[in-house]
């Protein structure tokens, strides 16, 4: 290169954050945001640290989008990658087509999941497994002569992505309001909110809340006809919508009323599975007994796109009887059980068993917590920390006694995690909400946590002392 040094922030004779604005558009950022700020452009990253073209260095606190699970900079994973794609790049898996690399993770996905899983069915994403689950069960019930169940009761602020269909199932509504959404076939209850709604409702214990939120399904599939409801979707821990863990005996108090009414159950797992709460899936750790589970993100770690349905006894029987004469299930995509894609998740679940990254998990959440409730819990507009595993919400407000929330044009969770940036930290802030998620990759240490809980509770306290000159705290 005639020895002279290619600057990373250049691309020719324009920056790469100029192009940035002239030519991408990006996903979940407002336009007029892009044009006044700039895009924050990354290079290359290594375990739990990132960096961009301009090479300042972050704490990954969020695992990109709760999804590198192993870590960054994982050679094993791109050999697998780089192996494949010199053998068998990609192939469709449409009519009996296979690939060895698709057949092995099946059977291993069936080993690691919850009891009477019987099929999986690939993907490329969480708002794709969340559609095949729904279509899914739309087929089950025509095949069964009962076409008519096709409401899906989903819980408000929930997220299951934005594709059409699970764009109506998810609640959260910047998701819905300009794309005239939710079509009618999804239908909302109340998320559980053991910090805020629990208490303003009045209940003392967990299990007697849990009983209240199932009642409130139970009526809603009354009033909409039980023969008109074909399933319930929930993500174990709502991770968008909040952070929010379940209260005991939740998801107990929800089986009994699906049963009742012929219901299926759709555990969508794809921010808890393999391994973000200290087990494979979170099914496991609540007791749900789902008919159907989603995964994504944590089953490549994210280096490539890959997602999966796994289908639940039930609903295979019912299929495969149908079956019998002939009939094809119509659905699937062109990446459908991409090759490549399966041996990266092969590579990467080798790295999680090989290295006992769920159990490590289990044995470190507690640290977790305790070193961000030691840290930030007295801080004037932290009013709550929550976790499970190695998922955590903080949520700011303004008054902590009263738990009163900041005005939604504050925008204070979005102000923290800017702050926090310029301290070398990212994480995330949650939309309609002022809560801060953080989600660190399973090989995170605890003098990294330590760094973490010191650069969150610098950005707080910046975006604190801004907002009492405002005269907002």
């Amino acid at each position: 290169m005639d020895g002279l040094s290619i600057d990373p922030v250049m691309d020719g004779n324009r920056s790469l954050v100029d192009k940035d604005r002239e030519a991408f558009f990006h996903p979940f950022t407002a336009i007029k945001d892009q044009k006044s700020n700039g895009a924050l452009v990354m290079a290359s990253a290594e375990g739990c640290r990132i960096r961009d073209v301009a090479g300042t260095e972050y704490l990954d606190g969020a695992a990109g989008l709760w999804c590198v699970n192993v870590g960054y900079g994982r050679k094993e994973i791109a050999d697998a990658i780089h192996a494949q794609s010199q053998s068998l790049p990609y192939f469709h898996t449409f009519n009996t087509i296979a690939n060895a690399p698709v057949v092995r993770l099946s059977e291993r996905l069936l080993e690691l999941a919850p009891p009477n899983m019987k099929r999986v069915f690939f993907g490329s994403s969480g708002s794709d497994a969340n559609d095949t689950a729904v279509k899914m069960l739309w087929s089950y019930n025509i095949c069964r002569g009962k076409p008519e169940k096709r409401k899906i009761i989903s819980r408000a602020y929930a997220y299951h992505g934005v594709s059409v269909a699970a764009g109506s199932l998810t609640g959260v509504p910047m998701v819905h309001q300009y794309f005239g959404l939710p079509l009618d076939f999804a239908k909302h209850v109340s998320r559980p909110d053991l910090y805020r709604d629990a208490p303003a409702r009045g209940f003392s214990s967990e299990e007697a809340y849990s009983a209240h939120l199932a009642r409130e399904i139970e009526d809603i599939v009354i009033a909409e006809g039980p023969e008109t409801v074909a399933g319930f979707i929930a993500e174990p821990v709502m991770g968008t919508g909040g952070v929010l863990p379940p209260p005991k005996g939740y998801f107990q108090e929800i089986r009994k009323v699906l049963d009742k009414y012929d219901i299926r159950m759709i555990a969508d797992e794809v921010i808890t599975g393999f391994g973000r709460l200290g087990r494979w899936f979170a099914s496991d750790l609540y007791g749900i007994k789902p008919d159907l589970i989603l995964v994504a993100k944590g089953l490549t770690s994210g280096y490539l796109p890959l997602s999966a349905v796994i289908v639940g006894g039930e609903i295979w029987r019912v299929f495969e009887e149908a079956a019998d004469d002939g009939r094809a299930f119509a659905h699937g995509f062109t990446y459908s059980g991409h090759p490549t894609c399966a041996a990266a998740a092969m590579a990467n679940l080798d790295i999680i068993e090989r290295e006992g990254l769920v159990e490590r998990v289990d044995e470190i959440a507690a640290a977790f917590r305790r070193i961000f409730d030691d840290r930030l819990l007295g801080l004037d507009i932290v009013g709550d920390i929550r976790s499970a595993g190695l998922m955590m919400g903080i949520e700011l407000v303004a008054d902590k006694r009263e738990k009163r929330s900041f005005a939604a044009s504050a925008k204070v969770a979005g102000r923290v995690s800017l702050a926090a940036r310029r301290h070398g930290l990212l994480l995330r802030a949650l939309p309609n909400s002022d809560v801060l998620a953080l989600s660190p990759p399973f090989v995170i240490s605890l003098e990294e946590m330590s760094t973490i809980a010191e650069r969150a509770h610098a950005a707080i306290v910046d975006i604190t002392h801004e907002l009492k000159a405002e005269g907002l705290a």
